[in-house]
């Protein structure tokens, strides 16, 4: 299947979803990127088994500016199901070839408009790294790795790089009227005068409202978390009870709650109206708790809820430890126990590296100067032998005293 047609092929099938119907740009690109998500099957694979499938791959000792072939990003996409496959079970096991393929051409149709064939090193990295499953916050840190430098500090030019990058996943699900890149768009959210950390980058991107160029990324996550979530009560327009997903409540009209399916393509019953004001829920609490919740609040037995802050980081990228002078491993002892140089502890700590690892060095004559040496050792160890064999003998002699008291 040519990269075209896999992505006709994909938007087809959004099409029968009827995700166009919802009325909010940034849900609906949300809702279109989590259906690719889980049609490729990476809402199973976490950000750090991408990151090790690009150190399989080699894709971490290339420059980000660097294209690579067909084959290369095959065999990368291929690698990523077969470790899968690894983690799950025999029976939930995923058709390498067949998605392997459709994830192939979708990057392929996204990040390859002038069908050569080639994608970026930095498109790749991008690309799977926000439409993986995993948490957000991990996500963005190894985002600022690659568009930071060696002292930790945002390089501007890279985050517009990364903007571009990560724009062209709203333009594959045809949300670019909406969601696009423009000229200066990084200096609008970080200033170029500033020097921006990790913590900087990390408060930018995840403190609401955050860029409005983004807002569907932090979405895309929310959906995974909410798919499941039970809501036990009854929609105000379809009257349909159980629902998942999000909950809508209406702030004007009394016990009004719409499911998301509802509120997103704008249908009211009753009173409401569209312009009412909504508050959205990820949760369900009962009334009860509710009323609970409210009363020990009003009798300050409940302290106000505090923002959830967000997780600090080093400011310092992390150093490669120099092991350079670390001392190697000790050789394996030849008798008794001890290595031929004497019992730990023993030898001379000023000495070098090299005579200690040896054990033998040649004095001016030729003639060995650690003979003397090792007998001497021999002798000290013999002794310590005999004070510890003379140790033992006095306990004993001790427990058999107080037996007989």
């Amino acid at each position: 299947m040519e990269p075209m047609e896999a992505r006709v092929a994909i938007l087809q099938d959004l099409k029968i979803q009827s995700f166009d119907t919802i009325r909010f740009a940034s849900y609906r690109t949300a809702c279109k990127l989590r259906y690719v998500q889980k049609s490729t099957n990476l809402h199973l694979v976490d950000i750090w088994n991408v990151i090790e499938a690009f150190r399989e791959n080699g894709l971490n000792t290339l420059e980000p500016q660097n294209e690579v072939s067909v084959s290369r990003l095959e065999t990368l996409v291929s690698s990523l199901y077969h470790n899968l496959n690894k983690r799950l079970p025999p029976t939930q096991q995923v058709h390498v070839d067949s998605k392997a393929s459709l994830l192939l051409n979708w990057l392929l149709a996204a990040y390859s408009g002038d069908n050569s064939g080639k994608i970026r090193v930095f498109s790749i990295k991008v690309a799977l790294a926000i439409m993986c499953a995993g948490k957000m916050v991990d996500k963005l840190r190894y985002i600022f790795s690659q568009i930071s430098d060696g002292a930790g500090q945002l390089i501007h030019w890279k985050l517009g790089d990364f903007l571009r990058e990560v724009l062209a996943l709203p333009a594959a699900v045809f949300e670019s009227p909406t969601f696009f890149y423009k000229e200066g768009l990084e200096s609008e959210i970080f200033p170029v005068e500033n020097k921006i950390t990790v913590n900087d980058f990390m408060a930018g991107f995840m403190t609401e409202p955050g860029p409005a160029c983004l807002v569907w990324m932090p979405l895309l996550h929310r959906l995974a978390t909410v798919e499941s979530v039970v809501h036990p009560t009854v929609c105000s327009v379809c009257m349909r009870e159980n629902f998942t997903g999000f909950r809508y409540r209406c702030q004007r009209c009394h016990g009004y709650q719409l499911c998301q399916d509802c509120f997103w393509q704008g249908r009211v019953s009753l009173n409401h109206q569209n312009d009412h004001e909504v508050k959205e829920y990820s949760s369900y609490k009962s009334p009860s708790k509710q009323i609970g919740h409210s009363l020990r609040k009003s009798f300050r037995c409940v302290p106000d809820k505090q923002i959830q802050a967000l997780p600090r980081f080093p400011e310092q990228p992390e150093k490669t430890l120099n092991l350079s002078h670390i001392v190697p491993p000790s050789p394996l002892p030849s008798h008794n126990g001890f290595p031929d140089g004497g019992i730990p502890g023993l030898y001379d700590r000023s000495s070098t590296l090299d005579s200690r690892a040896t054990g033998l060095s040649l004095d001016s004559n030729g003639t060995s100067g650690t003979r003397g040496g090792a007998v001497n050792s021999n002798d000290e160890e013999h002794r310590l032998i005999a004070r510890y064999a003379a140790r033992l003998a006095q306990e004993s002699r001790t427990v058999r005293s107080g037996v007989r008291f």
